[in-house]
């Protein structure tokens, strides 16, 4: 780094110096570590479940080979926890906890053997602590947090790989990818890195000689397989749904690149993100003018995605976890830095400078990890309001009580939705002892088990919606008489977050296995949007209107007055939506991916 050593003899300079210093020593970081793990314990324990962490609970209840959003390897982390735990918030989060404690022995390892420096080991093991991604929200499951710890495994191979010359450590590798692509797509991002380790350096055409670099190849296809042979027999259903979010294109934006960058700095750490953007730098620098593996490996981990992202946030909001998996390399190459400079010979000031900006990174971000986990563990105020991340998707279990209510007033025997968060969190809430079924999108829920059909065919129901989504135009396709029952207010530390509508429905069983050119069937398209012009109008004949046309035409002798109904309905439900400045209405991904 170049920026300027700071006046260490403020007040406040020394006792970020002291603390540092604590937290070098190994006593510590071993009683840090144990504090924080604790504090994530705590987090998943008393927090409620967001929906779509609710969403992959219901996946660990099935006996499938992958799923519609994503691959198994979420479900099975969330079977591991609720194995010891049972089905509750600590169960279904327990294994992000584990994967935390993994992922930083595996950073502490990978710094280890480059430097052979304990400093540079222990910020290897702090710096995970200090950033928000992962000192708090590991223990927020998701398949992310599935994946790091299996791509950070694959660097460690490499890294073994590089350090002895051993090739048969490849296989290693192989065998981590492989798991990592079972958590989560976008771990072939990291591709890239690995091309770049094999080829740049001078051993390249050792290895592309070697078997083993290929057969590592084909244990991670082989590793793959359940996904590969659950989407053969599915049309491919998982890849189309992930490239038509991947190629979905809208109009650029500098709000969602401000988003973007935003994020990073709330999650990584305001004081992180830019000590590790120039660890990386440095890292790819000192790599690629030497050749050298392991930082080549290490900083194109975190250039490739980074830049990928940042292209994507032009047009598209970013989804919070989806860069989590890229940083750890550049955490690791951050703390191998701090052992160069003396072997660099850099200037003492410079070598000052850097060691204590990623002393007030560790600092600052742990602070400020701790601070997130006491506002909303201990504090019973609301400051973010309905933007609340964590917040904003309290309250279901006042949702859940109230349909409890009317399921015994009414005499009906089951639930319906229209959206699959809703539909998780009453099978969250229920735990499967009501029948939930969501009855469109019936794609997401491909050899899935009978909810509870016979407490379904020939009984009353309850449609639980948010308004104003319950007026959902999938219901003119089937035969189902509602009635209105009440609504409910789903709420947190007194700010109401949303309102629900509370239906009777009757004369209709819902369809599990609906044709796929039903609407039933169909699962939401172009992450999640509908196609708007510049002035917030639906776009009804052209463009990306084609695929949701064709979700609401695909029924059976649907007219075309049908269809325009239907899309009637979305654009009212767009321009309740719209901001009060009347600009358009901000373009969102689905929050699973």
């Amino acid at each position: 780094m170049t920026i300027a050593s700071p006046d260490t003899s403020v007040r406040p300079y020394r006792a970020a110096r002291r603390l540092g210093s604590f937290l070098e020593s190994w006593p510590g970081v071993v009683t840090l570590i144990a504090a924080m793990t604790a504090m994530r314990l705590i987090f998943a324990g008393v927090i409620d479940l967001r929906t779509d962490e609710a969403y992959y609970w219901t996946w660990s209840k099935e006996n499938v080979l992958s799923f519609l959003d994503h691959p198994p390897m979420i479900a099975w982390f969330i079977r591991f926890g609720t194995a010891i735990f049972g089905d509750t918030t600590l169960g279904v989060r327990f294994a992000g906890v584990v994967a935390m404690l993994v992922t930083q022995l595996l950073l502490a390892d990978i710094v280890r053997r480059m430097t052979r420096d304990a400093r540079a080991v222990v910020l290897a093991l702090l710096m995970p602590e200090a950033a928000l991604y992962y000192g708090l929200l590991m223990a927020k499951v998701s398949p992310d947090v599935a994946m790091i710890p299996f791509a950070v495994a694959t660097l460690w191979a490499l890294v073994r790989l590089s350090a002895s010359g051993d090739a048969r450590w490849w296989l290693a590798a192989g065998l981590f990818a492989g798991l990592a692509l079972l958590s989560k797509f976008t771990f072939i991002m990291l591709l890239p890195a690995v091309v770049a380790f094999t080829l740049v350096p001078a051993w390249r055409w050792r290895w592309l000689k070697s078997p083993l670099p290929w057969l590592a190849a084909l244990i991670a296809v082989a590793i793959f397989l359940p996904v590969l042979i659950w989407n053969s027999e599915h049309d491919w259903a998982s890849f189309r749904f992930q490239f038509v979010r991947a190629v979905a294109t809208h109009e650029w934006s500098l709000r969602t690149v401000g988003e973007f960058i935003g994020i990073q700095f709330g999650l990584v750490g305001f004081v992180m993100l830019p000590v590790v953007l120039s660890g990386v730098v440095l890292t790819a620098w000192r790599g690629y003018r030497r050749r050298e593996a392991v930082p080549i490996l290490l900083s194109t981990c975190v250039i490739v995605p980074f830049c990928y992202f940042f292209w994507k946030s032009t047009t598209l909001r970013v989804g919070d976890t989806w860069p989590a998996f890229l940083w750890p390399a550049g955490l690791a190459a951050t703390a191998i830095n701090i052992a160069m400079p003396p072997s660099e010979d850099w200037p003492a000031w410079m070598v000052r400078a850097t060691i204590f900006w990623v002393r007030a990174a560790v600092v600052t971000g742990i602070v400020f990890v701790v601070g997130v986990f006491l506002y909303y563990v201990a504090i019973p105020w609301n400051f973010i309001g309905r933007n609340d991340p964590i917040g904003g998707e309290a309250g279901y279990e006042q949702v859940a009580e109230r349909a409890q209510a009317e399921l015994r007033k009414t005499g009906a025997s089951w639930i319906a939705t229209t959206d699959y968060r809703t539909y998780a969190m009453m099978r969250w809430y229920f735990k499967d002892q009501v029948p939930v079924v969501q009855i469109n999108e019936r794609g997401r829920f491909m050899g899935f088990r009978d909810p509870g059909m016979d407490l379904i065919r020939g009984h009353a129901g309850i449609y639980v919606a948010r308004e104003p989504d319950n007026a959902n135009p999938v219901w003119a396709s089937t035969t189902a008489v509602r009635e209105p029952l009440e609504q409910v207010q789903r709420a947190w530390r007194g700010l109401v977050m949303d309102t629900y509508a509370l239906e009777k429905l009757t004369g209709w069983t819902p369809e599990l296995s609906p044709p796929p050119d039903s609407p039933l069937f169909r699962w939401r398209v172009l992450a999640g949007d509908f196609p708007i012009d510049a002035d917030g109008n639906l776009i009804l004949r052209s463009g990306p209107l084609a695929a949701s046309r064709r979700m609401a035409a695909s029924t059976r002798g649907a007219s075309d007055d049908a269809e325009q109904s239907w899309f009637e309905t979305a654009q009212e439900r767009l321009l309740t939506m719209r901001p009060k400045n009347g600009a358009p209405m901000a373009k969102r991904p689905t929050p699973s991916s």
